[in-house]
């Protein structure tokens, strides 16, 4: 099952964080990604097949706005 992951996005991982909160924020999307932990704001650079493979389910969509 592809998954379609923009910036912004907040995310599910299928495991969770050592502070006990697994909602992450996608902060930058790229070959590399960084995700933001919600619980302590940690940020953690992964790659993205890794990311896309831990990936449980996206629970907040970034509304994107387009001009015109």
């Amino acid at each position: 099952m592809e998954q379609d992951i923009r910036l912004g996005d907040i995310v599910v991982l299928k495991k969770g964080h050592p502070c006990g909160e697994n909602k992450w924020q996608i902060v930058r999307f790229g070959a590399d990604c960084k995700i933001k932990c919600l619980g302590c704001g940690r940020i953690v650079l992964i790659d993205r097949p890794t990311l896309k493979k831990k990936i449980k389910k996206v629970i907040e969509r970034q509304n994107e706005e387009s001009a015109g």
